[in-house]
Formats: structure tokens, sequence, C-alpha cells
């Protein structure tokens, strides 16, 4: 049966809009849940890897609830959170506003902006940013390789490029657990908490259509990016693209 949020056609980008339109306000809570609290550790490594350093410019795309534009500002970073679902923007800003201002220099607020925009069209000149990252949104562009393209376009000579999404474990055996967790698992939290299965029946359905690790590496070093590599978590079944622009 198709996944309602689904579609490889002119629809993606519409259905994938309505798909967060719903999750919005339960977002980060069934991140929690059906990652165990993992997701968080691996955000962390994304921004490790990022080297950010005070005073450079980062663009997180499709930036969500803001938990990777945050945790980048923290590195002394200058970040713009970009994302085209309103919702999620919603609650991104709403963190934003309703820290305190101790809260608000823990997370490094003051170093943060939220602005609505499209991942494969991104607003912003050539080489404006010495980080771009993207989490769990490459794989819902309609698209993915406009958007590997724009993120290459934006970065700076020197600068760095990382995408942390869903994988596909090379191990046949893992690779059949995995999938099962998410074909069953996974789709119940969307049910109890969003009152629709399909609302997290979509990771699986898209991931089947992603290229994941070995194509988004394989693409990296198409767009003539240096020191290309893959690392791995959880066997796979998470990873990290990272690629840097030194020409």
């Amino acid at each position: 049966m198709t996944n309602k949020f689904y579609s490889p056609g002119e629809q993606r980008a519409a259905r994938v809009n309505d798909l967060f339109a719903t999750i919005a306000p339960r977002y980060d809570l069934i991140n929690d849940l059906q990652s165990f609290g993992l997701h968080r550790y691996w955000k962390q490594r994304l921004v490790k890897l990022a080297k950010g350093r005070p005073g450079e410019r980062a663009l997180d795309l499709c930036c969500g609830t803001g938990d990777v534009a945050f945790a980048l500002a923290r590195q002394g970073m200058d970040v713009t959170g970009l994302d085209f679902s309103e919702p999620m923007l919603a609650v991104a800003d709403q963190r934003l506003k309703s820290q305190s201002s101790r809260e608000k220099a823990d997370e490094g607020g003051a170093g943060v902006r939220f602005l609505r925009g499209d991942a494969q069209h991104i607003p912003f000149p050539d080489a404006s940013f010495d980080v771009v990252t993207i989490s769990y949104g490459l794989r819902n562009l309609a698209d993915w390789e406009a958007g590997l393209r724009e993120m290459r376009r934006v970065v700076r000579p020197g600068g760095r490029l990382l995408v942390l999404d869903f994988g596909k474990p090379e191990n046949a055996l893992w690779r059949g657990i995995y999938f099962s967790y998410l074909k069953c698992f996974v789709p119940l939290l969307g049910r109890l908490l969003c009152g629709d299965a399909d609302t997290h029946g979509y990771i699986l359905e898209s991931l089947k259509h992603y290229a994941a690790q070995k194509g988004v590496a394989a693409k990296m070093r198409e767009l003539q990016l240096d020191h290309v590599r893959i690392i791995d978590l959880m066997g796979g079944m998470m990873s990290i693209n990272y690629g840097e622009r030194l020409r």
C-alpha cells in the first residue's frame, strides 16, 4: 500500500509539507521515542565533525525545530536555519523566544535566526557559508541531487558540507531487522501520537527510494568535493556524509 505522504513526482513537496504540518507539534517527542534518544547523539556527532569556529557562518538546511542550528551556535558560529515548513519553523521560533536569557546563552540563541525557504533554491549568494548542514532533510527533497548542488554552491572554499540521514546497512540481516523496525514499530508511534500511521510509515517508504550514504558520497565526488567520507552509525542504520570544498 502506497504511503499517502510519499510521492515521487511533482506532488512531492506538497505531500512532504502536509506531513510536517501534521507532525510538527510532536516531532521532537517522536524523535526521542523512535531513536531511544540517540538522535541527539547523532546530531552532536554531525556538529563535532563540522568543526565550527567562532565567527564562522553556518547554514542548517531543513532545520526543523532547530536542534542542529542551536548546537552549531554553541560553537560560536553565526547560524541561519532554513526550512520550508512554517509549522516546524514556528516550533523553532518558539524554542528561541521561550528561553530565559541564561538559556539563550547556553543554546547560542543570539547567533541563530530562522528563515523560510527551499533547500533546492537556497536564497543566498555563492560561497556564503563556512559550514552547510542538513539533517534528515535531503531524503525528503523532490530532487536530492539538486539540493546537494545548492549546498556545494553556497559553501565557501575551505568550507565543510555535512549530511545526516537514515542509511541502508550493507549487512543484509541487519538491514532486514532495521527495515522491519521502521515498518512495524515506527508507524505505531505515528498512529499513537499523530493519529496516523502514515506519518512515520513515510520514513521507510522514502528511504527505499533514497540513494542513501553511498549514493550521496558518489554525488559529492561528482561535484568535486574533497575529503569525502561516510561515517556509519549503528552499523549503517544512520550515516553522516562529509565533504569539503577546497576549490
